[in-house]
């Protein structure tokens, strides 16, 4: 230490130790709201056949979904996640495109069941949509005939892996 700092008053300390050091979170921002969003999904349900009842039973206090911060919300402008479940018509077609674009972005889909993945067994219906995803765009797709709630639970939490990978562009843009 020079004598110029002596003469001001100051004094030389070891480094700062572990209890000295500023207690800050220093994250991208980025990250942050994906931290957020993957633990605060709210999901629209919609049901149209059997998966409905695997689905409600998900939510039920043995899976505890609502450990993941998924609570379901009742109108698409509230909700982050779009859970199909179940055969998807060619007449229910557009009222399920126009769900998803009520849905703010960013947004997320899951495809829950053989139905709503590739028609199922109605596959070969002329009234049946091969898949949801000739509509709208699906991010997890949950296979089975009905899928069981571990495997929703799977999906939900593949979700948030995604959710955190895919950070910097925040879900999808219009």
């Amino acid at each position: 230490m020079g004598k110029g700092a002596a003469e001001m008053g100051l004094t030389q300390t070891s480094a700062p130790t572990e209890l000295e050091k500023p207690n800050v979170l220093l994250a991208p921002l980025d990250w942050l709201l994906a931290w957020a969003r993957k633990n605060s999904l709210w999901p629209l349900t919609y049901a149209t056949a059997c998966c409905a009842f695997e689905m409600m039973q998900a939510w039920m206090p043995r899976y505890d979904f609502d450990r993941h911060g998924c609570f379901f919300r009742p109108t698409p402008r509230q909700c982050d996640v779009m859970i199909v479940a179940g055969t998807v018509t060619k007449k229910m077609a557009e009222p399920t495109k126009l769900l998803y674009e009520q849905i703010p972005n960013p947004k997320w889909v899951i495809a829950m069941g053989a139905c709503a993945c590739s028609g199922g067994p109605f596959i070969d219906s002329y009234s049946v949509v091969k898949g949801v995803d000739k509509i709208i765009p699906v991010d997890v797709y949950v296979p089975g005939c009905p899928p069981r709630p571990e495997a929703l639970q799977f999906a939900i939490l593949e979700l948030e892996k995604k959710i955190m990978k895919e950070r910097t562009n925040l879900g999808r843009l219009p």
